[in-house]
């Protein structure tokens, strides 16, 4: 973070004149994090409060603390009161990037936000120092720290915007202000908050409320929702597909093998280019499109651009494909939903291998009312995908299982993680391909951990 004056960073949050000009160059959640010239920002928590460091906050050097209420031995020309710490945040993060000007590229969807970030931040690496969200912080907290991190030698930043809810995009795109935006799809993760596919729409199209008029909105034409989805007359409209062939840009000829896929590019506006990507599945082959897509309608070179697609890395645990002991690992237990547990399926049916196909299965959360059906809906498809053996680990995935074995699939059901692990490891052999897929919270990559430790390297 560059220095920025105090009364800059808290322009329309605390009252005019109440900030001096002290150089602020650090704004933290974190009380282990405060020093001399930073300003800290109390979250009340279920297990710690940041009210209770404020005091100890002031001592070790901060110029000022961010409080939702009164705090004792705080004196109060050293804080300033703000009844959502959220809002304090977005604030001085909105007033911090207003400093600098960096082509900011906005990306959200219901899957496939984090890597359709990553393949931007490939594309725009290659035409100048490129900022871009780091790991999944992409909230309220996240996106601010981001932000924070601009400084005068950035010239582009992609910024990964996630929701729990209905306006929490139009806060993140208002203070990120981007040039352009993507929106990967419409899924059925965070239907128990928002109950509707529509409404999933409409807290996405959020995104359109900081673009600047005539900025391109690359959405997923293979999707169900966001081709017909109207949006301000002013933005220009691209879209991506696999398979539909009214799309701007499409991919052709796609072809996979064990290091990745090539296809060719079709693009209406630039023609037909080459491209790479050290990835495999449709999915990913579309995540590569809209970041093409979109920093081709920036003014990119569309050349260029198509060729850093193969710069494009994997992060965390998502579709990380490990070579150990002869077993292919597709490593996917970062986070899991309806749409992204069928991409994976897929993506393991596709991949080259000399002997069986293993998925071990963990529970999908956040899904509401579908939960039951979406479940047994992936076991299905397990078994359609003709894996050798389905594993399945927590209380809903288990009528995945059922679904699974109804269709004469080699399906187990397993207690515990423990379990799943042992049967995994007894199973496996030289030349096999193994998916481990769960949402975040069943913690899958302690199976991972484990089947590493268990079976020898070559």
């Amino acid at each position: 973070m560059d220095k920025i004056s105090a009364s800059v960073l808290l322009k329309g949050l605390a009252p005019e004149g109440f900030a001096d000009e002290a150089a602020i160059d650090l704004v933290t959640t974190d009380s282990r994090e405060v020093r001399p010239g930073c300003i800290f920002v109390a979250f009340p928590g279920e297990k710690f409060d940041g009210h209770d460091f404020a005091a100890k906050a002031l001592e070790e050097g901060a110029e000022y603390v961010v409080l939702n209420h009164p705090v004792q031995d705080v004196p109060a020309g050293k804080c300033f009161l703000c009844p959502d710490s959220y809002r304090a945040m977005m604030m001085m993060g909105a007033n911090y990037r207003r400093q600098f000007s960096p082509k900011v590229v906005g990306v959200t969807g219901s899957v496939g936000k984090t890597t359709t970030k990553e393949f931007c931040y490939a594309v725009f690496s290659a035409f100048g120092k490129t900022l871009r969200t780091e790991g999944n912080q992409n909230n309220e907290i996240g996106m601010p720290n981001t932000l924070f991190r601009l400084d005068k030698s950035v010239e582009y930043a992609v910024v990964e915007m996630g929701m729990q809810g209905l306006g929490e995009i139009r806060k993140l795109t208002l203070a990120a202000k981007p040039a352009g935006a993507v929106i990967t799809c419409i899924g059925r993760s965070h239907l128990e908050q928002l109950g509707t596919r529509e409404n999933i729409l409409r807290a996405k199209l959020e995104i359109c409320e900081g673009l600047p008029q005539g900025a391109p909105l690359v959405v997923n034409g293979d999707d169900d929702y966001l081709p017909g989805a109207a949006v301000r007359p002013d933005l220009e409209k691209v879209l991506f597909a696999v398979e539909n062939p009214d799309a701007d840009v499409r991919a052709l000829d796609i072809v996979s093998g064990a290091e990745g896929t090539r296809f060719t590019i079709a693009d209406k506006a630039h023609g037909s280019l080459p491209a790479y990507i050290p990835a495999m599945g449709l999915h990913n082959v579309r995540n590569a499109l809209s970041a093409y897509a979109l920093a081709t309608r920036l003014g990119l070179a569309p050349a260029a651009a198509a060729a850093a697609l193969a710069n494009y890395q994997t992060t965390g645990h998502r579709q990380h494909v490990v070579e150990h002991g002869g077993v292919t690992v597709i490593e996917d237990c970062y986070n899991a939903n309806p749409d992204s547990m069928r991409a994976a399926l897929l993506t393991l049916k596709e991949y080259p291998v000399r002997g069986r196909r293993v998925a071990v299965l963990g529970d999908m959360f956040e899904l509401g009312a579908i939960t039951r059906q979406a479940h047994a809906e992936v076991g299905a498809l397990a078994a359609r995908c003709g894996v050798d053996l389905l594993l399945t680990v927590g209380g809903a995935m288990r009528t995945g299982r059922d679904s699974a074995a109804a269709l004469g699939a080699n399906a187990v059901h397993c207690r515990d993680k423990d379990e799943a692990l042992a049967r995994l490891t007894a199973y496996c052999r030289p030349g096999d391909a193994v998916l481990v897929k769960a949402s975040h919270g069943m913690a899958f990559e302690t199976i991972l951990d484990g089947f590493y430790k268990a079976v020898p390297r070559d």
